[in-house]
């Protein structure tokens, strides 16, 4: 039996924009990891970074932890971890160097690590697993438990999916995304996190308590925006019987006023959903969820499902109002479907927020218009917004990695930067965003005649100033736009 330390490096407080948000979520893939090491019949412990006070805090609990082998494992359904954010990376290279000093040896887990295992290898990790990893990571738990002083490069030989140091250099056997592994099953080790200090930190900011759970891993859908390092377009629904039955126990053991379904795609198939809550009825397991959908999957029925299952907000990928934005992304979606499953969400009682894409390839001011159009025709209870990020794998970051400098990613979720010439600067963007989230904002609330006016006079404004942020040679696209949509 090996003690084994787990750990992964999101810390709330170094991302201010969402240390401001206040939402923290426990790290669900670093506890599917945990749960199955245990499994395995090992040791695990766990550094949950997330609501430590930082770096600093690591020392101590790998003191106390005394592991014979940490496993960094970054949590796959926090989507930040997609935007490999610098702080996060230099913390994780911190830790890395501080567990071999104490005598440890080092995998290393992530969407980052997959994409750049360079300087996770040269931070002092003896392996780097290239995707999900989790074929990898159990032979590599079993192969150090026979040989605990073999070399790195031993420990991993003949592995695929694993990047190691070869003679002072990284040398990757990669594989390409393979499928969900079917050996992370039932419930992740709730038990091996501090559930009380978030549950105080919730309940100060927002005077309730949410955890998070996935029904799913991946996403089968093709946008050419969106990474996709760890499962590829595979995805995986776990049976609705293994959903309801943590959801029952979470309601039972911590009593969550909400739970955030952490899925790319939550329900996908109507009647998983609609089996799903009639588990959770006779189970009286269901707790208020909120869930992240597009809007070709809100049908009549599966939305009369997601109610039955207590679902009470969704989360729709909208992007764009612009029908070229979106095919040049190849979202398959169409515009009058967003605000028809907005229309249909909101008459079922289920509060909806878009998440919006700024700046893509070859957006023009009258495609922007038309997201503004889009968020006042559909009034979504909430936006989410954002600018186009080259993130490494996809065909956007093909089209622009020759423009990409020094700045290849961003610091913190805030920084909302463009990395390549888009049409705009950034200054244009972030202050369209400022306005998209106002004329939300006045949408929902009681009628304000100075505020719209002040509104109108905002976009007045940043529209007349639009030459001045215009960029001298804005990339355009070279791929043809593509329509893809899959069969539902």
């Amino acid at each position: 039996m090996l003690k084994i330390q787990v750990g992964h490096s999101y810390f709330l407080r170094y991302d201010r924009k969402q240390w401001e948000r206040g939402k923290p979520y426990p790290p669900l893939a670093t506890i599917q990891i945990a749960a199955l090491l245990r499994r395995m019949g090992h040791e695990p412990s766990l550094f949950d970074a997330m609501l430590a006070d930082g770096v600093d805090d690591y020392a101590a609990a790998l003191h106390d932890a005394r592991p014979d082998l940490v496993v960094f494992y970054e949590d796959n359904f926090n989507f930040l971890t997609k935007m490999c954010l610098g702080r996060m990376r230099e913390a994780a290279c911190r830790m890395i160097g501080e567990a071999r000093a104490a005598g440890a040896r080092v995998i290393v887990a992530g969407s980052d690590a997959s994409d750049h295992p360079e300087p996770f290898l040269a931070a002092g990790a003896d392996v780097v697993l290239i995707g999900e990893g989790i074929a990898a990571l159990t032979s590599l738990v079993e192969r150090f438990e026979r040989q605990p002083q073999a070399s790195a490069q031993a420990w991993a030989d003949g592995l695929p999916g694993v990047a190691t140091m070869v003679d002072g250099k990284p040398h990757a056997v990669r594989m390409g995304p393979v499928p969900p592994d079917p050996r992370v099953v039932g419930q992740p080790a709730w038990d091996l996190l501090d559930i009380e200090r978030y549950r105080t930190f919730w309940r100060q900011r927002h005077g309730y308590f949410s955890l998070n759970m996935a029904a799913s891993r991946g996403c089968p859908f093709r946008c050419n925006w969106c990474a996709k390092p760890i499962w590829g377009n595979h995805y995986n629904q776990r049976p609705a019987e293994e959903v309801a039955a943590e959801m029952t126990y979470l309601k039972q053991a911590f009593a969550p006023d909400h739970i955030w379904m952490a899925d790319d795609i939550f329900g996908f198939h109507v009647d998983w959903v609609d089996r799903l809550a009639t588990l959770l009825h006779e189970a009286n397991g269901s707790v208020p969820f909120t869930i992240q959908t597009r809007a070709d999957l809100a049908s009549e029925r599966m939305v009369a499902a997601l109610v039955k299952a207590g679902c009470a907000e969704a989360w729709i990928g909208a992007e764009s109002g612009s029908q070229r934005v979106l095919d040049r992304m190849t979202k398959g979606t169409h515009v009058p479907d967003l605000i028809a499953a907005r229309q249909r969400l909101g008459a079922a009682g289920i509060r909806v927020g878009f998440f919006i894409q700024l700046g893509y390839l070859g957006e023009e001011l009258d495609d922007l218009l038309a997201t503004r159009e889009l968020v006042a025709r559909a009034a979504p209870d909430d936006v989410g917004v954002s600018v186009s990020y080259p993130l490494p794998g996809t065909k956007f970051f093909e089209e622009v990695k020759a423009q990409l400098g020094a700045k290849t990613h961003w610091d913190d979720s805030a920084d909302l930067a463009m990395m390549f010439r888009g049409a705009y600067d950034s200054e244009f963007y972030r202050r369209f965003r400022d306005l998209l989230h106002e004329q939300v904002n006045l949408q929902r609330g009681e009628r304000d005649e100075r505020a719209a006016a002040a509104l109108r006079a905002g976009w007045d404004a940043l529209i007349a100033s639009e030459r001045s942020h215009r960029s001298e040679r804005p990339t355009l696209p070279r791929l043809a736009p593509q329509n893809v949509a899959l069969p539902l």
